[in-house]
């Protein structure tokens, strides 16, 4: 049993919140998780009330950016048990992260358990809406005072969570953007590092001046390979057949992402991950074999694309997006114990606390 000290106080707030309905992000549970890296070792796991953190102005992260972060969430599955969906596959992906970034590993064994102790406690944020879910928020950010250009040696890790209602309600629209980048070979795109949602944020907005709820992503040199959506991994199917762009070093390694090969394999799917040209999608809508497109990720689970603005041109899709529909209620179904976990992705939380 790992030694996580427990100061608990539950304010009661969620009983005048309408949970299903809560926009992610704008409302926060009692509690939150906290891990101090100091002298070499994370040390003195403990979960306390939400709060303000004390910062240094020198804090080196909020100069030189070492900051990385995690997102997955809690369902309610069978007699109202909390439920977390493949959360060794964040703590694995947090220290992937980590290591890019020069950061220190988190023990991926304290990481899990935070996560659970965590929604143990806070188990009543948890809304149980269809759609519905308490997202959870790992990151780590560097909270030496220095300034310097070096890798810090003090460190931050914590873990807080908001209930989230459905993300997106309708098909989704992408802008193919052919001026700004998210990444390139060699830099950071395969983190999850905060200093990437940065820059993407100017584009994003000029997306949505045009009509679009976000962008997608081409690759630096040439404007050609699709690399992901703003916060989403992105499948296309062509003649009966489903591609997604391979990881390369610039694509995010999206948990829903893999998650999704997975279903659409055992639903007898061929999936192919390899480099997709925006000519190729191009060429396929005006031939009559681009079907459907969707987007994985976690905090939109499955959002169906039903247009794609590249330069002139429109592409459009079929009002339904029946496979990726499909998908999304398996992935769904399996999160809240509706459909049998036949991979092995569900993790119980044991929610018996002392409050």
């Amino acid at each position: 049993m790992i030694d996580i000290k427990e100061t608990i106080h539950h304010s009661g707030r969620e009983k005048n919140i309408d949970l299903n309905t809560s926009v992610m992000g704008t409302v926060f549970t009692d509690h939150m998780f906290i891990c101090d890296f100091e002298n070499g070792a994370w040390r003195n796991p403990r979960i306390e009330p939400l709060g303000n953190i004390a910062t240094h102005p020198a804090a080196m992260a909020l100069h030189y950016g070492q900051a990385i972060f995690e997102g997955l969430k809690a369902t309610l599955g069978k007699d109202d048990t909390p439920l977390l969906f493949r959360p060794e596959q964040n703590a694995k992906r947090l220290n992937f992260s980590a290591d890019r970034m020069g950061m220190p590993a988190f023990p991926e064994g304290l990481f899990v358990e935070g996560l659970k102790r965590l929604v143990a406690i806070d188990k009543e944020w948890i809304p149980s809406a269809e759609g519905t879910a308490l997202y959870l928020r790992p990151f780590m950010y560097a909270d030496e005072a220095f300034i310097g250009m070096r890798a810090a040696t003090k460190y931050k890790f914590i873990i807080f969570a908001s209930p989230s209602g459905p993300f997106f309600s309708k098909p989704i629209k992408l802008w193919a953007e052919t001026q700004y980048i998210r990444a390139a070979n060699g830099g950071t795109g395969e983190a999850k590092a905060a200093g990437n949602y940065a820059a993407a944020i100017r584009p994003t907005e000029m997306a949505k001046a045009k009509g679009y709820d976000q962008v997608l992503w081409l690759d630096a040199r040439d404007f050609e390979y699709v690399q992901e959506c703003g916060t989403m991994n992105i499948f296309f199917k062509i003649d009966g057949k489903f591609v997604t762009p391979n990881l390369g070093g610039s694509v995010l390694n999206g948990i829903t992402r893999l998650s999704v090969m997975d279903v659409l394999r055992d639903q007898g799917f061929e999936v192919t991950e390899r480099p997709v040209s925006i000519n190729e999608i191009v060429a396929a809508f005006n031939n009559g074999t681009l079907e459907e497109a969707f987007g994985a990720g976690t905090a939109v689970s499955i959002a169906p694309v039903e247009e794609i603005g590249y330069k002139d041109l429109k592409i459009t899709f079929p009002a339904n997006a029946p496979v990726g529909a499909a998908v999304k209620k398996t992935l769904d179904g399996i999160k809240t114990q509706q459909i049998e976990d036949k991979f092995g992705w569900i993790v119980s939380v044991d929610s018996t606390v002392k409050a």
